[in-house]
């Protein structure tokens, strides 16, 4: 299953029952957490005005993410994080975030806007921070340990997904809106917008993806050791 279980961007027409939605989320739910405080919250967005609005918010995101590519750049390189966004001051970024989101963008890559309005349901992944253990606090640079109380859980919907024949995409996009979106949904002060999922019936089906073999992302004993290699290979 993990080995057909693609980013799916593209559906059918076909409806997601609410029976079947219930199924993967009962199953998504024995994804690991820190301390098992399974500290997230699941908004299921059918309405078409709701997900017409969370196209709108999508495609200003989306138009930010572009300026970065088309500067040649990685989009809100995580590296340069805790330095451009410090609590309390404007952020600093290399591109002009204001011009871009004034900036239509005609073929964007990934998920479109239209694909979160078409979408049979959206659902909104948020996570309460008071519940969560962030262990890379204090270090001096940008704070990812809370994620892994989260996105577990985000992948498991996916692959219970996958397992009924329909597909989605764990996507950060729409948190660059996230004031926006916490407004339009009455979300918490103290739950964070961690991703969204749209999930539907594919347009086609993704057997084989492509990823690095083991010996690309792998090291023996240090970071610059040998690969970690197939036993038949040595």
């Amino acid at each position: 299953m993990m080995r057909t279980t693609p980013a799916t961007r593209e559906f059918a027409s076909d409806p997601l029952p609410d029976q079947v939605l219930y199924e993967i989320l009962d199953h998504a739910r024995f994804a690991p957490n820190g301390g098992n405080r399974q500290a997230w919250h699941v908004i299921v967005v059918r309405d078409p005005a709701r997900k017409a609005r969370l196209a709108d918010l999508w495609e200003v995101a989306q138009r930010e993410d572009y300026a970065f590519y088309a500067a040649g750049l990685v989009p809100f390189v995580a590296s340069e994080a805790y330095w451009r966004n410090r609590p309390g001051e404007p952020s600093e970024q290399p591109v002009n975030l204001e011009h871009a989101r004034r900036t239509p963008v005609d073929h964007p890559a990934g998920t479109g806007p239209q694909a979160i309005a078409d979408a049979p349901v959206v659902l909104l992944i948020t996570l309460d921070l008071t519940r969560v253990t962030a262990m890379d606090s204090g270090l001096g640079r940008l704070s990812i340990s809370a994620g892994g109380s989260v996105y577990p859980f985000a992948h498991n919907i996916l692959l219970a997904a996958r397992d009924d024949d329909f597909g989605g995409v764990v996507t950060s996009v729409l948190v660059r809106q996230e004031q926006a979106v916490n407004e339009l949904f009455h979300i918490p002060n103290d739950h964070v917008l961690a991703c969204t999922i749209p999930p539907g019936k594919p347009s086609h089906q993704i057997t084989r993806l492509r990823r690095k073999p083991v010996e690309e992302f792998t090291t023996v004993d240090d970071f610059s050791g040998a690969p970690f290699v197939r036993p038949d290979a040595r």
